[in-house]
């Protein structure tokens, strides 16, 4: 297995590149990658010239466009095209060059916005999705069933697995496009900054929301891959199972950055989904459990973006 070759489409985004450092730690000695000049994974041609070239043993789809509520909201053809056409791209020559084993990374949102909770895998099509992200959950369904297909038709290994909310190193710290928490680690540092100014953050700050260190996911992912016999699944939740309101989470943020002044609550913006927990039961009996808790990973995070808040990375 180390000594395979791996492709990880998207290795310079946050899982993407959490990934390929674990992997390098672990010993694998022959990872692919390739960044956006290199190879258009938008362009059907190049993708198909790109694996017919490098005959990958393995491939993993890391590679999306990603955004909070707003990113979402203003922007529904890119985040369903572009994800359909990447995925699709990626899936198809895949399998048409005898790629046997398959890693598709999706997100919790493509379950139903009033589904139980916690989300179960099996609640997948069961009901209507969240309208402020449904664009990109289509396309990560989408890819779900793409690879289900191929399953089931030809026997292929394609897993797809669907982390929690995800933050880290190389986050998204952009105001218009990033998720909540790393938003609102740059609100409260910059505001910290300018005399602990108050900080506005959307919605009534109720609904219930999980986290997950993007390491965290990168040992999920490479422990699906070095899984001992058959795996017993083919759509796999990856999360800690835990939840906090999004007022906690901005008290816990708010503590981590040392910021000392007032927190208001625009309620004229969306809340989004009122809760979203991931039942991780199956990963668990699997013998996967998370390693780094959310205050200790917020404080990582923060000392991260501190280290490059003046830096391209961002």
């Amino acid at each position: 297995m180390k000594n395979q070759k791996i492709f990880i489409a998207g290795h310079k985004g946050m899982v993407g590149s959490a990934l390929y450092l674990n992997l390098q730690a672990n010993g694998y000695t022959n990872l692919i990658v390739r960044d956006r000049k290199e190879l258009d994974l938008t362009n059907q041609q190049a993708v198909n010239d790109f694996f017919a070239t490098e005959k990958p043993d393995f491939v993993i789809i890391a590679a999306a466009v990603v955004g909070g509520i707003m990113a979402n909201s203003e922007q529904p053809w890119r985040f369903l095209y572009d994800n359909l056409i990447i995925e699709a791209n990626l899936i198809n020559a895949a399998h048409n060059n005898n790629v046997q084993n398959l890693i598709f990374l999706g997100s919790s949102c493509i379950y139903p916005r009033l589904a139980p909770q916690p989300l179960k895998e099996e609640y997948l099509l069961t009901g209507p999705l969240e309208p402020t992200n449904e664009w990109y959950a289509i396309a990560k369904i989408t890819g779900i069933k793409l690879c289900q297909a191929l399953n089931k038709q030809f026997g292929r290994n394609y897993i797809s697995l669907m982390p929690t909310n995800l933050y880290g190193p190389r986050d998204n710290f952009d105001l218009q496009s990033s998720h909540v928490l790393p938003a609102m680690i740059r609100k409260f540092h910059e505001a910290k900054v300018n005399d602990n100014a108050p900080v506005t953050l959307w919605g009534t700050g109720s609904p219930m929301r999980e986290f997950m260190h993007v390491e965290d996911l990168a040992r999920a992912i490479r422990f699906i891959m070095e899984y001992n016999g058959p795996l017993p699944y083919d759509l796999i939740n990856v999360g800690t199972g835990t939840d906090l309101t999004i007022k906690d989470l901005a008290l816990t943020i708010q503590k981590a950055t040392g910021h000392q002044g007032e927190i208001r609550w625009d309620t004229t913006k969306p809340d989004g989904t009122p809760r979203k927990l991931m039942d991780v039961s199956r990963l668990k009996e699997m013998g996967w459990k998370p390693k780094i808790e959310l205050e200790e990973g917020i404080r990582k995070t923060y000392a991260w973006y501190l280290d490059h808040a003046n830096s391209r990375e961002l």
